[in-house]
This record gives C-alpha cells, structure tokens and sequence, in this order.
C-alpha cells in the first residue's frame, strides 16, 4: 500500500465506507437545482408543495447520483491507483470490495427506478436514458479529451427530470435550468481536473487541462460559469422569477467572481475550497433565495 493511502483513515463499517466511496455530502451540488425546478413547476402548476412527489424527487436524484459515484469508482479503480491523489480510495485500498461497490451500485439503480416509477409513466420510460450518460462519464476519459462535457450532460438531467416528474410533460424552462447545472459544473469539474494533469499526462489519461494546459483550462471554466450566469438570468425571466430569485443571482455572480480569484494556473492551493465550499455554498444560496421567491409569490406549504 502507497504511503498516500495508508494516510487516508479508513471507515470500520461497510456501510459507512460505500458512503464514503460514493462521496453522498456532494448530493449538495445538484439537489438544490432539483429542487428549484419542481418547486417552480409545482408553482406554476397550482402554487401547491407536493411533499410526496418533492421527496420521491429526493430518492430519485440520490439513489442515480450514488449510482453513478459507485459505477465511477468501479471502473476508474486501477486510474485511480496509480494516481497519489486518489490512491486512498476505498476500492483501492479495499476498504469496500468491487462485489459490495457493484451490489450498492445495483440496489441505488433499483432504488432510482422505483422511485421513477412511483412519479410517473414519462419518467419511468425516461429513467434508462438518465442512466447512460451516468455510465459513460468513467470511460469517457479514455477516448476524448472533453470528459467534462458527458458529465455536464449527465448533471443537466437532474433538473429536467424534476420537472418532468411534478408535471409529467416537457418544459423548456427546465433545459434552461438543466444546461445552467450542467455547463456550471462542467466548468467546476475543469478546475478540479488541474489537480490531476501530471498524474494524467503521465498515464494517458485524457482531460481537458491535461492536453491544453491549466490556464486554458482555468479560462474554459470562467467562460462556462459566465454562461451559466446568462442561462440562470434566463431561467428567471422565463419563469417570471422576483425579487429574491434576483438576488440570489448576485450572490451566486459574487460567488464565480471569487471562485475564479482564488485559483491561479501557478498556485492550486486554495483547488479544494474553490471546488467544495464555493460551488456548494452557490447550489444552497440559490435554492434559499429561489424557495424564498416562491413562497412570497405565493406558493403554499
């Protein structure tokens, strides 16, 4: 075992250690999104929560996220061990085994099927295609240079497929916000892959900073994340979002303008807090502000 990974402390229960293996605090970055769209189709459809359908929506969204970080350690376990960033990962150091990582995998994929068909007939039917991009992200860095795209792509779902679940038919509105989550963390994923470019370079492992360059990298996560801010404006006027919507923009517009302040192409020291605090702290912030919104535009509790 690498000194890297006899660092990492590992967890004494099998169940806390798939927990960690599939990172579940990280639900934290597309939930909020999910949420944001069905509570703004539950208001547009008659201004009423529906907690049932909210909290199928919440088992929806974790049990294809936990599948999806299951799947992606599966496949990424030798990547993984050959990079010193990642060689305390749970597969690596077999703190979980590859049959109990395939076996969560597996109840999470049941449990997000289940709950699609609890929805409605649309997400049932819709729930493999949600699926692909999820599987496909792993190995997407064996064949193209832009594997921050396919998850950009696999992020996009969550908000489309809340709406689709409250109202059970298509809405422009919920692609607007879809592509807002999917470009905003395709671009946080950019800066994140900066970590990893000499252990990448090194094994052939293919990502954008690793073929362009960090500060290349590092201007296609500002450009995306300038994106994101034009598609989430776009989102709240087409959804006639007020005043607190509004300023949970300025808070998220603040936030980019700090995140991408903090991490330079010659100091990544500040990487992690970019990644987790920042982009977390942007989800809730603009799931607080948008809840507050519709609330005193009337939606009702």
């Amino acid at each position: 075992m690498s000194a890297s990974a006899a660092a990492v402390p590992q967890p004494r229960s099998k169940p806390r250690a798939f927990l960690r293996l599939v990172m579940i605090e990280h639900s934290v970055f597309a939930l909020p999104f999910a949420y944001i769209a069905a509570l703004t189709a539950m208001f547009q459809l008659d201004k009423d929560i529906h907690w049932g359908t909210l909290l199928l929506v919440t088992v929806a969204m974790v049990g294809l996220r936990t599948f999806a970080m299951a799947a992606n350690r599966i496949i990424d376990r030798e990547i993984d061990a050959r990079n010193p960033r990642t060689a305390g990962r749970e597969l690596v150091t077999g703190a979980v085994s590859v049959k109990s990582a395939w076996t969560g995998a597996a109840v999470a994929l049941v449990v997000f099927l289940g709950a699609a068909a609890l929805l409605n007939p649309l997400c049932l039917v819709l729930a493999p295609v949600a699926v692909v991009p999820m599987v496909v992200y792993p190995y997407g860095k064996r064949f193209t240079n832009f594997p921050h795209a396919i998850l950009g792509i696999a992020q996009a779902i969550g908000p489309i497929g809340a709406w689709l679940a409250v109202t059970g038919s298509w809405s422009w509105d919920a692609v607007i916000l879809g592509l807002a989550v999917g470009i905003w963390i395709g671009g946080f994923d950019l800066i994140f892959a900066c970590q990893d470019v000499r252990a990448d370079r090194a094994h052939g492992v293919l990502s954008f900073p690793a073929r362009f360059g960090i500060p290349a990298a590092l201007w296609g996560a500002r450009v995306c994340h300038l994106v994101t801010t034009g598609l989430l404006v776009w989102f709240g006027l087409a959804t006639e979002a007020g005043l607190f919507y509004w300023i949970g923009m300025v808070i998220v517009a603040v936030a980019f303008v700090y995140e991408h302040r903090v991490v330079r192409p010659h100091d990544l020291s500040r990487l992690n807090r970019a990644f987790f605090s920042v982009n977390g702290f942007i989800g809730i912030a603009l799931f607080a502000c948008a809840l507050l919104d519709l609330l005193v535009r009337g939606l009702t509790p």
